[in-house]
């Protein structure tokens, strides 16, 4: 009877490690992680970790996403903006730390926002005492839609350009060093 309340017991305890483990996995949300570094001329590197929702055959700007309200950038998790070293943004000082970024996308024009509070789901937003800064982001049309929300950088110049496409959308914006 020892045997097989102990056998019972470790079966559970085995079957609840593997649970939280499997809720642990990311890679396994709808949403899956993405990430991309990029490093400036004077040897500042910037990483960003965001969520990737997925498209799905929705309107995703001016429809799931609405205009003129803050997103996190992606899905889950807010998304971060980790600088080895200071930059500016869009012409914007930001200095060496851990952030989280949040977007208000716009039909023709986005705002990136900086945020010093890390750690949060993401929305909703009432992070605003929290601001390091707002930027002015350019915004695009892409020559055809992207299913995966991706946010990416260009080097070029000695210059890192995020931008963040999805459905038929890329806003972008500048980062140098200082």
């Amino acid at each position: 009877m020892h045997k097989r309340i102990a056998f019972c017991t470790l079966l559970l305890i085995s079957i609840a490690v593997l649970a939280v483990a499997a809720q642990q996995d990311k890679s396994k949300r709808p949403s899956p992680p993405g990430q991309t570094d990029c490093t400036l001329a004077n040897g500042t590197k910037i990483h960003v970790a965001y969520s990737s929702p997925r498209m799905n055959g929705r309107k995703i700007y001016g429809g799931l996403v609405p205009y003129g309200e803050v997103w996190r950038a992606g899905a889950n998790e807010a998304t971060t903006f980790v600088l080895s070293g200071d930059v500016n943004a869009g012409g914007k000082s930001v200095p060496a730390g851990n952030y989280t970024i949040f977007v208000v996308p716009g039909a023709d024009k986005w705002t990136l926002i900086v945020n010093k509070k890390t750690g949060e789901w993401g929305i909703p937003y009432s992070y605003e005492s929290d601001e390091l800064v707002r930027a002015d982001m350019q915004v695009s049309k892409l020559d055809s839609p992207v299913e995966d929300f991706t946010i990416g950088f260009d080097h070029a110049g000695g210059t890192c350009t995020l931008h963040m496409d999805w459905e038929t959308t890329r806003a972008s914006i500048v980062i140098s060093g200082k």
